[in-house]
């Protein structure tokens, strides 16, 4: 029976890239993401012979979430070896003194506690197969703050933090714990952060070549491709133009 992976924000960027390259190495995939057509429209692009399974749920609802990996067939959850956090988003720019609190609310729900939801409704399955990995989408912002970008800055330091934290408590459990903190990529991240402005969105990557979604996919396959005896704890992953959260090379 082929071993299953289970993603959060699986509709589109990192989660869609990661759900093909894990379906095209023969895992089973379990895709948790808010939009239904994107889901169907990304089984559609799978191999045939890979069993998906779509639970659409928004990762900051707990009682969505729990009830959705629970509603999982037996097979699935006896077959649940890889969990990505993935879905994440960032939401304004600016002042802390000048940011909306509906902003702050939703980074918080989806980065943290939505991560901690998903999780708690997960690890009881790898604890009972004995087996897991957990990766967890961090952020360079993660690593280091810059101008503007206060808390979300701060909710991924929490995923670090926690990344950090989880690895302390399932280590008896043969569970391993990575966290992936990419810099600058080109997906939707900054048309969600600038609210659907996309002239503002792609001037974040005007002059250099971003990272793109199948650079964090094929990273998260070497993560857990490792040998049983092996965890990458963590690792920082950025374009080559940019050399820190705020620093980049200068435009020719």
């Amino acid at each position: 029976m082929a071993s299953f992976i289970l993603i959060t924000g699986a509709s589109s960027g990192f989660g869609a890239a990661t759900a093909k390259l894990f379906a095209s190495n023969g895992y089973g995939l379990v895709l948790m993401a808010r939009r239904k057509d994107k889901l169907e429209a990304l089984v559609q692009e799978l191999p045939k012979n890979i069993e998906a399974h779509i639970l659409v749920a928004d990762v900051r609802d707990e009682v969505l979430v729990t009830n959705a990996i629970n509603s999982l067939p037996e097979h699935v959850k006896t077959a649940l070896s890889i969990l990505v956090n993935n879905a994440g988003l960032a939401v304004g720019k600016g002042p802390i003194d000048q940011g909306l609190i509906e902003d702050w609310d939703r980074m918080v729900d989806t980065n943290v506690k939505g991560l901690l939801y998903v999780s708690r409704a997960v690890i009881p399955l790898l604890k009972a197969n004995n087996k897991g990995h957990i990766i967890n989408i961090a952020s360079i912002a993660g690593k280091e703050v810059y101008p503007g970008g206060n808390v979300y800055c701060a909710t991924k330091h929490a995923v670090d933090a926690l990344s950090r934290a989880m690895r302390i408590d399932l280590v008896n459990y043969n569970i391993k714990v990575s966290n992936l903190a990419p810099g600058a990529a080109e997906t939707e991240f900054s048309i969600v952060r600038f609210k659907g402005n996309e002239a503002q969105a792609k001037s974040v990557y005007d002059g250099y070549s971003p990272l793109v979604a199948q650079d964090i996919a094929e990273t998260l396959w070497f993560m857990c491709s490792r040998p049983d005896h092996v965890n990458i704890n963590d690792i920082t992953l950025m374009a080559s133009a940019q050399a820190s959260a705020a620093v980049f090379a200068e435009k020719e």
